[in-house]
């Protein structure tokens, strides 16, 4: 049976879902120094040849770097915060590109697109739901100041 030597270095941390489109899946994970990325295709074991990528983190280009095996690596500066910031990727790939963008998770246990120093309020959906009954009471208030006031 193997065992851990204390030196060995720790093991990257696991590729998670960035975003994905009908044709390509980008997942990404920290690493040290920067953000790794891998680009495949969303369904198939075919590899994918990616002609060009470009990355932009809440609207600033960053510079990703190409690895022989087939991830990409982009550099941060030390002590960035990343999480939460809107990630997105242009993939050059079978002579389209493609833009695709997600929100960089925080450290386990945070909720995906929420600020590690803050607390997960609603998820998207709940947001999207309480969004939908504010927007229906406030149709139904004017519906009746409407109908009160012409009678």
């Amino acid at each position: 049976m193997g065992t851990v030597r204390a030196d060995s270095p720790p093991a990257p941390p696991a590729l998670v879902p960035l975003a994905h489109s009908a044709l390509i899946a980008v997942n990404a994970a920290p690493a040290a120094g920067g953000i790794t990325l891998r680009v495949q295709r969303a369904g198939g074991d075919t590899p994918l040849a990616v002609d060009d990528l470009t990355v932009s983190i809440d609207g600033v280009t960053a510079a990703a770097t190409a690895h022989p095996d087939g991830s990409w690596f982009l550099a941060r500066p030390p002590g960035a915060q990343d999480a939460g910031k809107l990630i997105e990727v242009t993939v050059g790939h079978d002579g389209i590109h493609e833009v695709l963008s997600g929100r960089l998770a925080g450290p386990a246990g945070a909720a995906p697109g929420a600020h590690p120093a803050t607390a997960p309020a609603l998820s998207s959906s709940r947001k999207q739901l309480f969004w939908w009954v504010l927007n229906i009471a406030i149709v139904l208030i004017a519906a009746i100041a409407i109908s009160r006031r012409t009678s």
